[in-house]
């Protein structure tokens, strides 16, 4: 198997950079569209810059490459040409600033500090400010595991994505609203081992509403319903479907009776697959 760019590039880099070597695949496959691009590309969490000159070789030169971290020292990076911040990436205060410096940007790496304060509220604060066919990459999100970051918790990092895996669903007409959305903003959500990614396209949001193609139509039978409880009681009462009237009674009362076996045989269907979830 042929090495993967990232890691040649990780590899050649003048200064020190530490990574998990399964990464460098994911970055190849999730990046490779913003190659050669003019985007805004933000890692957090730089340290002693290796990745930084990996990002600027690998995107280009018309990328505009940023860094962040907590420790002021990363301040002389700045003289390769990178832009550097130094803030607090649990801080909300700091993404205010920080975006209204820079604008909106296309990709986020979130290498930093990987708790779920930092990993969680990033998020939520960048996402809003990423471009439509922005990316937002957490890594390292392993953490979400792990007992000294506070974890396992219901409020683990890894399951404010699952969360947001039923907010984004949510955009099909009658299922659950959230108090606190993103699915105005990501439109699909990709996890990999150590990673997830977010993907931000506010024109792939809008309510998923039905549509048909106005063609002719059959009006075949639905045969889920076939055979069932449900099939044999119309059948018992049709021959009193001869008056509009009980007709139209007669529907309702099957549309209520269809919603209720619905739910109960699903719930007993359980049974068939409860093992793939031990």
């Amino acid at each position: 198997m042929e090495k993967p760019e990232t890691l040649k590039l990780f590899e050649q880099s003048p200064y020190f950079s530490k990574k998990h070597k399964k990464y460098f695949q994911v970055y190849d496959e999730l990046f490779a569209s913003y190659k050669d691009k003019d985007i805004t590309f933000v890692e957090i969490g730089i340290a002693n810059g290796g990745s930084l000159h990996m990002w600027k070789n690998f995107f280009g030169k018309k990328a505009r490459i940023i860094g962040i971290d907590l420790n002021p020292e990363c301040k002389k990076f700045e003289k390769f040409g990178f832009e550097i911040f130094i803030g607090n990436q649990s801080k909300k205060i700091f993404w205010k600033n920080f975006f209204s410096q820079v604008g909106k940007v296309d990709v986020i790496l979130d290498d930093g500090g990987h708790t779920n304060q930092q990993q969680i509220l990033t998020a939520v604060n960048c996402i809003p400010n990423m471009n439509d066919r922005g990316l937002l990459l957490v890594e390292d999100v392993h953490s979400s595991y792990i007992d000294h970051y506070g974890n396992p918790s219901k409020y683990s990092f890894i399951n404010f994505c699952k969360k947001t895996i039923n907010d984004v669903n949510s955009t099909f007409p009658g299922l659950k609203n959230y108090n606190f959305s993103l699915k105005k903003y990501v439109y699909s959500i990709e996890f990999l081992e150590s990673f997830v990614a977010f993907k931000i396209d506010r024109r792939r949001c809008e309510l998923n509403e039905p549509i048909d193609n106005g063609k002719i139509s059959f009006f075949h039978s639905d045969y889920k319903y076939k055979n069932t409880k449900i099939d044999n009681l119309k059948n018992r009462l049709r021959f009193l479907m001869k008056s509009k009237i009980i007709k139209f009674l007669i529907t309702i009362f099957l549309s209520k009776f269809r919603y209720l076996y619905r739910i109960t045989s699903n719930k007993l269907d359980i049974k068939n697959y409860i093992n793939y979830f031990k």
